[in-house]
């Protein structure tokens, strides 16, 4: 898009006001930088979603309490000071301590909840750039980058006429608009993304303590793999909050789709399996359901994430570390932003390096795309992720050969899962995340104590239900381009909000007859949508955020 007229400048422009978006403001705003931040929520963290831990890493260049002093205590949930990952196999689990790799070069790990820790962090950034002339304006939806003579200057807006900047960092995640404007971000590729679908279930008084036996104010990590999602490669989470469980599932996206799986039912088999019946009760109070897409940064972390005055930062970059049971995505988006920030500063400075040369620079002598981008990983997923040698490994694992040199190994299964460098070249197929647990399961686990779960998950009409929406939307944000089920019946299936059986979500399957013959189609409701991103990568469809303040309004998040 090309504009002439004489439109409103500052100096920075920052959309998202997520972490790696208040990073970059504050940062910004502390240099004197006139920074103005867009989010298009009604308030900062009412469309974000994540599984719920923040790292702060003893080597990132930035952490959140290095910029804002008091947001551990005003704006977290748990420090998460114990991590276990459970093997399972039926009625069996076998427990690995995942304290080592937990710990590794961590300086702490905090439970959070988007809605409250993002809604904190934009109160301060407000704060700091108005002393600069600037502030944090909510409701506004950036919609695509300005352009003079082909040159990006600055973004245009649903609510606002069209806004100039020196520089624009776009921290407006995964499904980032700024970025596809840019040519900088598609949605071809399945394998590129992870799907994350997550419950907050609400715990009694004193009843975290009691039942993870944790002191008070600390909290747990446990992880889940093995036979209980079907074989869809991924696997499952519970954190501990301050009065409440994040639980959820992530799965590779291309795996959901080519199995078919319902996102809520894989939920499902995680909240009712025998093993969290210790945890959850008699008692289940859900209170949010939630699903997000999450990019898989081995894949996807863009090497070069700028062009002209456009920085990407946090997943509108590709910025998620997903390795094994390695989930941290936040702490990069924070030390992406705020070396985005860093590097417009130092460019006006030094005055010979544009902002995003500097950026990238700074994020590879960081160590920031070494974590994003293991050179292992790499250099081995060619071999190991290759159809016959997947297949091989998968068949000799679950052989008797393979299952005697499993018991074999005994307790040097628990170093193996927390050594960093192996999990940093950690294939992504059905033998790590289905295979090798279901065998350890078997072959090393004892039955799991107690009775059956008496958990009984809402229905999907109820979850919906549950879910607050701003619903004058205008115009329907998604369109199906291509209605045959051929081009978009995943999307039925893919879709956390739909089902096949069920009609109430954003996609339904439908027999229609046409010219005498019968047509398998699909159809399409934007009102239930939860703006995760998935059917724009499963569908043939045009995908787009609903206008600022409208759509799905998180309150956990």
């Amino acid at each position: 898009m090309t504009e002439t007229d004489d439109y409103e400048h500052y100096e920075a422009v920052v959309v998202g006001a997520g972490p790696g978006g208040a990073a970059a403001a504050a940062v910004l705003a502390q240099q004197g930088v006139e920074t103005l931040v867009l989010e298009r929520g009604v308030d900062a963290g009412s469309k974000n979603v994540s599984g719920g831990l923040l790292f702060a890493e003893e080597s990132a260049p930035y952490t959140l309490d290095d910029l804002f002093p008091d947001f551990r205590e005003e704006a977290t949930e748990r420090p998460v000071t114990e991590s276990y990952m459970h093997n399972v196999a039926g009625d069996q689990v076998h427990t690995i301590d995942l304290e080592d790799v937990h710990e590794a070069g961590v300086e702490y790990c905090d439970s959070v909840l988007r809605r409250k820790m993002d809604s904190w962090l934009a109160d301060q950034v407000h704060e700091l750039a108005r002393e600069t002339g600037g502030g944090l304006l909510t409701e506004v939806r950036a919609n695509g980058l300005l352009r003079e003579n082909g040159e990006i200057v600055g973004v245009t807006c649903d609510e606002l006429d069209p806004i100039r900047a020196d520089v624009v960092i776009a921290a407006d995640g995964v499904n980032s608009e700024l970025a596809r404007d840019a040519g900088m971000m598609n949605w071809d590729e399945p394998d590129d993304y992870f799907q994350g679908v997550k419950a907050v279930v609400d715990m009694p008084e004193g009843a975290i303590e009691e039942r993870f036996d944790v002191d008070d104010g600390e909290g747990a990590s446990h992880l889940f793999a093995g036979d209980l999602f079907d074989g869809v490669r991924g696997g499952g989470f519970l954190y501990t909050n301050d009065d409440t469980l994040s639980i959820g599932t992530v799965f590779h996206l291309d795996s959901i789709a080519d199995e078919r799986a319902e996102p809520q039912q894989l939920l499902d088999g995680l909240l009712t399996h025998p093993l969290l019946a210790q945890w959850l009760g008699d008692d289940y109070e859900e209170l949010e359901y939630s699903a997000k897409l999450v990019p898989d940064s081995k894949k996807v972390a863009h090497p070069s994430p700028h062009q002209g005055r456009l920085l990407l930062v946090g997943d509108a970059a590709g910025q998620m570390q997903a390795q094994g049971p390695i989930i941290k995505g936040m702490n990069h988006a924070v030390s992406a932003g705020a070396l985005a920030a860093e590097a417009f500063v130092d460019s006006r400075t030094r005055g010979t390096s544009s902002a995003g040369d500097l950026y990238e620079q700074k994020l590879r002598s960081e160590g920031v795309m070494d974590d994003l981008r293991p050179a292992r990983y790499r250099a081995s997923r060619a071999v190991t992720e290759s159809d016959a040698v997947s297949g091989f490994t998968d068949a000799l694992v679950d052989s008797f050969v393979g299952r005697a040199g499993v018991s074999l190994l005994g307790g040097t299964v628990e170093s193996l899962f927390n050594s960093q460098f192996l999990l940093g070249m950690i294939p992504d197929t059905k033998t790590s995340y289905v295979t090798i647990p279901q065998v350890l399961g078997e072959e090393l686990g004892e039955p799991i104590e107690g009775g059956p779960s008496q958990v009984e998950p809402p229905d999907l009409a109820d979850r919906i239900g549950d879910l607050t929406y701003n619903t004058d939307v205008g115009n329907p944000h998604i369109e199906v381009l291509d209605e045959s089920y051929d081009a978009s019946g995943t999307a039925v299936t893919a879709c956390p909000v739909s089902a096949e059986d069920f009609g109430g979500g954003c996609y339904r399957s439908e027999t229609v007859e046409r010219d005498g013959t019968e047509e398998r189609v699909v159809s399409l409701d934007t009102q239930p949508c939860v703006e995760c991103g998935t059917c724009a990568v499963v569908a043939d469809t045009d995908w787009e955020h609903p206008r600022g303040g409208k759509g799905v309004e998180y309150e956990q998040g």
